[in-house]
């Protein structure tokens, strides 16, 4: 058969032997003893028949998993199928049944089938620690497509031919996560081995599982956590996640110094977090959790934790901890009373406070800068009427999103339209109906038609593109001015705020007017 293209061009040229009918073989030997013969071998030849066959050349190959659409096994194969996995997952290594290859009909599917399979596998890996030790099989010529480090390990100039391999600085759990994405092409990642797997994923150079830790790392990140992942962001030289971890720091630092993480950082990471200048905390919680991190620390070094071991560990890191610009209360009763600071120490410092001629200190004096709060204003003009706005004990609410993760600090309010006036403030912020945070404080106002802030303990992370509540229920005997010609989105620097009417508002806060003009937010 001779094909050709529909250019006209020829492609292939085919020779096939045809099951001509019955009719066509007796015109074939007629036509034969009629005409010169020609060799004895040649006469015995079949007939040839040839056709031009116009072919449309087709543009993308067709795989085997288009040619083989993936359905669900017969029943008797769905219990094979899940038992090879579960026998992969719970590492009992055992050997398929005859033709499991026909249980799959793509080259990724059967290739997955040999994770953690001692199936054909010719190496074996001894993973983790002395004592908590798993041996794990492997197969080289999948490994080393999958890593650059394992190819060097196998095939390359110094590649040295072990049956087992020990590696005691990988967890098992972490070093399974990383062949799993070898052999199977799938990401899977949990918090409490994540940076385990990161660390297997950096040391055996697979760059697209490193990036997938470092996404999960990034989208749980909170001030529980900040420090430790800033430590290790740094270990692992992820510039990304490092600036995350620093924007959560800063705006949440007190959450940040008071959780367990903080006392798990290493020395550069404690010192590197009492430099920084834009740590927006009282200098009292710096302090004590400098105290609470040097006395892990002597639990990790075998010391006992008395107050000259604890400064013996902080060692020059103590002088970074701004104690002459704390509250004099704070000194007095905190800092003061601690044992840390030597008694010449405690008496310069209360000098510093207290007289016209200053002592030197070796204690950094300058107050932190903190960081500098942004405030987003809904409404493009405000009035106020004799009927409006009242407060008896109802609701305002306004829902929010964002683009980018801010950091609610509070919320400016109205006040009073009548003259000076105390209101009474609970506000609260929801993410579908969780509470995340929430405060109760009265602020006072001057009868301008100004806002006021009204602050969170501390300030509330928002995630980007999900609705959040901002809520607050006002007690006053005053009316107040209320926002009109509300905006249903508003660019705050580099943030984009979207506004939506709640259905917790019963005290008629909508998009279009009502109270709470003003979310104030880190970025």
């Amino acid at each position: 058969i001779l094909m050709v293209d529909e250019k006209g061009k020829n492609m292939k040229c085919l020779t096939f032997f045809l099951m001509l009918p019955e009719t066509v073989k007796n015109r074939s030997k007629k036509s034969s003893k009629k005409g010169n013969s020609s060799s004895s071998s040649s006469s015995k030849l079949p007939p040839v028949c040839y056709e031009i066959i116009t072919l449309k050349t087709k543009k993308k190959k067709k795989m085997a998993a288009d040619i083989f659409p993936r359905k669900k096994p017969a029943n008797t194969n769905t219990a094979a199928v899940q038992q090879y996995h579960q026998q992969n997952l719970n590492n009992n290594n055992t050997i398929p049944a005859p033709n499991w290859q026909g249980l799959y009909p793509t080259i990724r599917e059967r290739n997955a089938v040999m994770f953690n399979n001692d199936l054909m596998a010719d190496v074996h890996f001894v993973v983790g620690p002395p004592g908590g030790t798993q041996r794990l099989p492997g197969h080289k010529y999948v490994l080393a497509v999958g890593s650059s480090v394992f190819h060097a390990m196998f095939y390359g100039e110094l590649a040295e031919d072990k049956d087992e391999i020990r590696i005691p600085d990988v967890e098992p759990a972490a070093f399974l996560a990383m062949l799993k994405y070898i052999y199977c092409d799938e990401i899977d990642l949990a918090a409490d081995t994540v940076l385990a797997t990161l660390y297997a994923a950096k040391k055996y150079i697979v760059p697209h599982l490193a990036r997938a830790c470092v996404n999960f790392l990034e989208t749980s990140l909170s001030a529980k956590n900040a420090c430790v992942l800033l430590s290790q962001s740094c270990l692992f030289e992820e510039p990304d996640l490092t600036q995350r971890c620093w924007e959560v720091i800063d705006a949440q630092a007190e959450l940040a110094l008071k959780s367990e993480g903080f006392c798990d950082i290493d020395f550069q990471t404690l010192e590197s977090i009492l430099r920084r200048e834009t740590l927006n905390a009282k200098e009292i919680v710096v302090f004590e959790a400098a105290l609470n991190w040097a006395e892990v620390e002597c639990q990790r070094q075998e010391l006992t934790a008395t107050i000259e071991n604890k400064r013996k560990v902080l060692g020059k890191a103590l002088y970074l901890i701004r104690i002459p610009t704390m509250a004099l209360d704070d000194f007095a009763n905190g800092a003061a009373q601690s044992g840390i600071l030597t008694l010449n120490e405690t008496n310069d410092i209360f000098l510093w406070y207290t007289a016209s001629k200053k002592p030197e200190l070796q204690f950094v004096s300058k107050p932190r800068k903190g960081l500098v709060p942004q405030r987003c204003h809904r409404f493009q003009s405000c009035a106020y009427r004799s009927n409006q706005w009242r407060y008896r004990g109802r609701c305002d609410s306004i829902q929010f999103a964002v683009d980018k993760r801010v950091f609610i600090a509070g919320f400016g309010l109205y006040g009073s339209s009548c003259g000076s006036a105390e209101y009474s403030a609970k506000i609260e912020l929801k993410r579908q109906g969780v509470i995340l945070g929430q405060n109760l404080s009265k602020y006072f106002s001057d009868g301008s038609s100004n806002t006021f802030p009204v602050w969170f303990e501390y300030p509330v992370q928002i995630e980007p593109d999900t609705f959040y509540t901002a809520s607050v229920i006002l007690d006053g005997n005053e009316l107040s001015y209320f926002g009109q010609e509300g905006m249903t989105e508003v660019q705050c620097g580099k943030v984009t705020v979207q506004f939506q009417c709640s259905s917790d508002s019963t005290n008629g806060t909508g998009v279009q007017g009502g109270q709470i003009p003003e979310l104030i937010f880190y970025a």
